[in-house]
């Protein structure tokens, strides 16, 4: 081929390589801003439906149209919220509350954690144990509450407990059943290098998993709080859970629906927390 032909053949070449390189980048630059017209969509109606409820919730109220010493409206609720924090009667509370869900909330990722590694480590123990976990995953956790409350005392620790018994039996038995369905094919790589059975578990078995704990830890964020709340509906003096069962025995509910307001915010920024750690940790690969 004579050079100049040569020449113009590796001109056009790389011609069609650039255009083909361009029109990517522009069919990315759509989508982008396809995707990002599509969230501004979902967000505006998000908050318009929001606001749509509070002013039908708050004209049903002031028009009588529901009974407002049952299901009070915005404008009360605000007042009570805003009056409480002014005279800091609600902090002890909020502080309580949340520090009993934050301890119930690791301990129970952590302790579930690490039971499922002790069951995939012993397969002889996980074989004894599988019936007591589907047993005491299917008990009702608020009646163990009580007997909590007998056994470590009326207090912080009983919460916690109870709040335990709600978190680590599923963290246990979701992240144990991840470990058990890691694919066949990435263990017999792993062993036929020699790896021990530590190494198999550090290298293989934990990073296959991390999504799943990464996941149960959003689950716990929700479970945590359940769990405290009903331990402080049997047995708190402080705590939002407290201040709920006192509103119901004062019959003042616009002081239970302020409160669940403010347990609703908490841990809706629990879990955002919760969901930039998941982004941050998992940038750079999805599970598949």
């Amino acid at each position: 081929m004579p050079k100049e032909e040569k020449t113009r053949g590796q001109a056009w070449l790389s011609g069609v390589e650039e255009d083909r390189e361009s029109g990517m980048r522009e069919l990315h630059a759509l989508f982008k801003q396809k995707a990002r017209r599509v969230t501004a969509a979902v967000g505006t109606t998000q908050i318009a439906i929001l606001l749509l409820f509070i002013a039908l919730w708050e004209a049903a109220g002031r028009q009588r149209w529901i009974d407002p010493l049952l299901f009070s409206y915005p404008t009360k609720i605000i007042n009570q919220l805003w009056s409480s924090m002014a005279d800091g009667t609600i902090w002890p509370h909020i502080g309580m509350t949340v520090s009993e869900t934050i301890i119930g909330f690791l301990l129970g990722t952590l302790v579930g954690t690490g039971i499922a590694a002790l069951l995939w480590w012993f397969p002889f123990l996980s074989r004894v144990l599988d019936p007591y976990l589907v047993v005491l995953n299917s008990l009702p956790k608020v009646a163990l509450g009580p007997l909590f409350i007998v056994t470590l005392g009326p207090g912080f620790t009983s919460i916690v407990a109870v709040t335990l018994s709600v978190t680590v039996i599923i963290t246990t038995i979701n992240i144990y059943n991840r470990f058990r369905e890691i694919e066949a094919g990435y263990i017999k790589v792993v062993r036929l290098f020699g790896a021990s059975r530590a190494q198999l578990f550090r290298l293989v078995i934990l990073p296959a998993s991390f999504p799943v704990i990464i996941s149960a830890l959003k689950v716990n964020v929700g479970l945590a709080w359940i769990g405290v709340i009903v331990g402080e509906f049997l047995v708190a003096k402080l705590g939002l859970g407290y201040l709920m069962i006192y509103g119901f025995q004062v019959f003042n509910f616009t002081l239970v629906l302020s409160t669940l307001i403010v347990i609703a915010a908490v841990a809706t920024i629990m879990y955002q927390l919760v969901a930039i750690l998941e982004r941050k940790l998992t940038s750079g690969w999805r599970e598949r």
